[in-house]
């Protein structure tokens, strides 16, 4: 152990008088580190080293990428005139549809004008006719308010005012005893009544005679389910229609005379009905009008006028 400073060796110089050996640094031995300035000195000759190595590769890379450059402007050249190609083949198709479209719209151009042309002198011309038909109306109706009972009229008017199905005023008491009652006043008088009845209450049905017939009630001294003989008239004719009275299951077979006169009232009612509920919008004369036209088709059924075809 080292218990104090050395002694100096006898015989041996101490102090400033001792030799001084000059010290020269041979490297690094083993067991001892680089002195800092040593490892700067190493790194920058490696610095050096590398530089001159990257120097030598430059022209190499240099080249490299020049090769490459051109090869992608040559790929890129062909794209883009594959795409020009495309778009120019494209836009030639858009032109020729383009041009198609006008000459489609060119024709329906034409064709709207000589259509519209054509309307308008239809028009025209269903304007011109209207015209005279209603001067011809206006005149005849003059001539026929000079003929008209105005009797008749104001009782319309009056039941216009108040439209009802009660057959006790003036107007309807008027129509049933000069027109209704007269054209279903029928040989049978009782199956007249309830016709009448029937077709008061809107609950007759008029149909043609099927193929296979359903059975048929008895009327006194008429066979009603004989298609040869009116159960109305009690007359030998060929029935191509036949009358159920309400929900009852009965059908009686009538001639083409009776199946007239029975059309004729329900045509009135059905038209008065119309007024009533408020679905004929018109002024009172050509309502009075129609009324005296379906009052002339009772008087002529009542006469034995009708169509073949009834």
């Amino acid at each position: 152990m080292w218990s104090g400073p050395p002694q100096p060796d006898e015989g041996l110089p101490t102090g400033p008088s001792a030799v001084s050996v000059p010290w020269k640094n041979l490297g690094p031995s083993k067991g001892h580190r680089e002195s800092p300035g040593g490892l700067v000195e190493a790194s920058a000759s490696r610095k050096e080293a590398q530089a001159e190595e990257h120097t030598a590769a430059a022209p190499l890379d240099v080249s490299r990428l020049r090769s490459s450059s051109m090869e992608i402007r040559e790929k890129g050249s062909e794209f883009l005139k594959e795409e020009l190609y495309k778009a120019q083949k494209e836009l030639k198709l858009k032109d020729e549809e383009c041009e198609r479209l006008c000459k489609v719209r060119a024709q329906l151009e034409q064709e709207l004008e000589e259509l519209t042309a054509s309307l308008f002198q239809e028009a025209h011309k269903m304007v011109r006719e209207a015209n005279m038909k209603q001067a011809a109306s206006e005149k005849q109706l003059k001539e026929a308010w000079g003929k008209v009972d105005t009797t008749l009229f104001s009782e319309f008017q009056a039941w216009r005012a108040s439209p009802t199905l009660d057959k006790d005023c003036p107007f309807l008491e008027r129509v049933y005893r000069e027109d209704v009652g007269p054209c279903l006043d029928f040989t049978v008088q009782e199956l007249s009544a309830l016709v009448r009845a029937a077709v008061e209450d809107n609950t007759l049905t008029i149909e043609p005679v099927a193929s296979q017939t359903l059975p048929a009630v008895k009327v006194p001294t008429v066979e009603c389910h004989n298609t040869n003989t009116c159960a109305l008239s009690g007359l030998a004719r060929t029935c191509h229609h036949r009358i159920r009275l309400g929900d009852s299951e009965s059908h009686y077979y009538i001639s083409p005379s009776s199946r007239a006169r029975i059309t004729a009232v329900c045509n009135f009612f059905t038209y008065i009905r119309y007024i009533q509920q408020g679905l004929v919008r018109q002024d009172a004369e050509p309502m009075f009008w129609e009324i005296m036209r379906l009052r002339k088709g009772m008087s002529l059924a009542k006469l034995g006028f009708f169509p073949q075809e009834a």
